[in-house]
């Protein structure tokens, strides 16, 4: 696979992420529209986006059995929505730091459950991050338990869910968009029936409230952004591995971060900056081992007969 086309890939998910934390903190905070409802928009917009990409040759969809597709469709579920949970109750840097550990918790699962083994060096490199994570949580000012109980599941189900996604694509051989063709329709049918329960429908606050034409543009659009992130999302982990799209993940992080200070002055301590340079430095260190582990890879490679 071309490198462009790695890199265009990235940066797609790279600009869309980051808007799409900013515009979704700003719908929850200055708008207050309901959390499970956005993410009803978000799946409808994506399945609707990857209809027209199918309509128009994008891609064609494969058979599959919703059995097959049914624990994804669960985690994904999850997935966005404790994140979304997580980014409404936190700071965005402690949002943002919590990700930071579905690294390790993805490296654990694939260990134990996969059997997949990772050289010492890479493991190590999951100390400093583990520890930056805990030393910004520990030191938020705006820390709050239901906060940080929300990021500790959106943690383990992103962890399930972005392993699923890359063993999925291998197991049942298809493509990011032909997996989520049949994973978003699926994932939108559970949030219709568990909204009612949570959220008003109608009325003040609700999905079909009276909102101004400003807020449902805002909301489309970030349904729209939704839909590239998860399409990139697939994509990547498909063409490279979970562990790989996570520390990305990371990189997105710091400049997230440095945005909720600027919009949202987020408050930032001292002992908070020591624990965001902990876990950039354990991000770097991964990147590099990581690069010349694939780059010995090769060498082995080009010198068989």
């Amino acid at each position: 696979m071309g490198r462009g086309r790695l890199a265009a890939g990235l940066l797609v998910n790279l600009s869309a992420s980051i808007c799409i934390v900013f515009l979704n903190k700003w719908l929850y905070v200055r708008l207050g529209f309901p959390n499970l409802s956005l993410t009803l928009v978000h799946f409808a917009i994506t399945w609707l986006g990857l209809y027209l990409c199918q309509a128009l040759g994008a891609f064609a969809p494969k058979s599959l059995r919703p059995a097959q597709v049914l624990p994804l469709a669960l985690s994904f579920c999850g997935f966005v929505v404790f994140t979304n949970l997580s980014l409404q109750s936190n700071t965005i840097g402690t949002y943002q730091l919590a990700k930071a550990m579905t690294t390790p918790v993805i490296v654990a699962i694939q260990s134990l459950a996969y059997g997949k083994t990772f050289p010492l060096r890479i493991k190590l490199t999951l100390v400093p991050i583990t520890l930056g994570v805990f030393l910004n949580s520990y030191y938020d000012v705006k820390f709050n338990a239901l906060g940080m109980v929300f990021a500790t599941l959106g943690v383990l189900v992103t962890s399930l869910y972005q392993v699923w996604v890359g063993a999925k694509q291998h197991e049942l051989q298809v493509n990011s968009m032909q997996l989520l063709y049949y994973q978003a329709p699926m994932s939108s049918a559970m949030l219709l029936f568990i909204i009612p329960f949570f959220e008003p429908v109608f009325g003040e606050g609700g999905i079909f409230g009276p909102w101004t034409l400003s807020a449902v543009i805002m909301v489309l659009l970030s349904g729209v952004i939704a839909f590239m992130v998860n399409l990139s999302i697939y994509w990547i982990i498909g063409n490279t591995s979970p562990v790989t799209y996570n520390m990305f993940g990371h990189f997105k992080f710091c400049i997230t971060l440095l945005g909720g200070c600027l919009l949202f002055k987020d408050p930032l301590s001292v002992n908070q900056g020591l624990g965001i340079l902990c876990t950039l430095l354990g991000i770097l260190a991964y990147t590099h081992f990581k690069l010349s582990e694939q780059e010995s890879n090769k060498s082995k490679l080009a010198q068989r007969p």
